[in-house]
């Protein structure tokens, strides 16, 4: 079943590769969606797949040595219709 999770990470989230981490992580995973970075030093995300494979992407980058997720806020959302890729914005 094809969900979508609108995400927010805290923590030491910016300048440790959070985002290619992200990116990459979600290709393996045949996720698509995008992640940037917020101007507060949180990393804001929208993810869309499968759940289980949505959850293995939160567990790798909570596993990463240099990405330090403090606190997650995370909202199922409505699915975006055609969406083929994951990408990093601004």
């Amino acid at each position: 079943m094809l969900i979508r999770k609108h995400v927010y990470f805290y923590g030491r989230v910016q300048g440790v590769g959070f985002r290619w981490r992200a990116m990459q992580a979600a290709k393996d995973l045949h996720l698509t969606g995008w992640v940037r970075n917020m101007y507060n030093g949180n990393v804001e995300m929208e993810v869309q797949g499968n759940g289980v494979m949505i959850e293995r992407l939160f567990q790798e980058l909570n596993s990463d040595r240099f990405i330090r997720i403090e606190k997650t806020e995370i909202l199922q959302i409505p699915t975006v219709e055609g969406e083929s890729e994951f990408s990093v914005r601004g």
